[in-house]
């Protein structure tokens, strides 16, 4: 009988514990991440000019950013005309409704797509961004 309530009480204690030394680590954790940001990042903060001052990086950021809008646009003529195709061919009503979120979504992401470029050259341009000075992110 005496172990019986005795069993309790050390669960208790050792989930205390645990939860003691979760806390431990978690604290030094954030400590360790917050001096090796202080420390590490400092440097590489001071080279502000590291993407413009490079030979052919900026264009091959460009013609990246280019290239993957070109075939987000692409994705989505195909999505999009996938659909439709399934759609003429779908008698149940909930499979339309789904067909049609989902070309509605798709245009979304290709929204998404198109302004993210120029919103963060406007945007990096305004506040002064390095990258923003010297690569151009709109896909046109």
């Amino acid at each position: 009988m005496s172990q019986d309530s005795t069993t309790p009480k050390m669960f208790e204690n050792r989930t205390d514990s645990q939860y003691t030394a979760i806390s431990t680590v978690s604290r030094q954790a954030i400590l360790a991440l917050a001096l090796l940001s202080l420390f590490a990042v400092s440097p590489v903060a001071a080279q502000t000019g590291a993407v413009c001052s490079a030979e052919k990086l900026p264009s091959m950021i460009e013609g990246f950013f280019q290239l993957t809008t070109g075939l987000g646009i692409v994705g989505l003529a195909v999505v999009w005309q996938a659909d439709s195709l399934i759609e003429m061919f779908t008698l149940n009503s909930e499979q339309k409704k789904g067909l049609k979120r989902h070309k509605r979504s798709a245009m979304k992401s290709a929204v998404i797509l198109l302004v993210l470029g120029p919103l963060y050259t406007v945007a990096g341009s305004m506040m002064s961004l390095p990258l923003a000075d010297c690569v151009n992110l709109t896909p046109w």
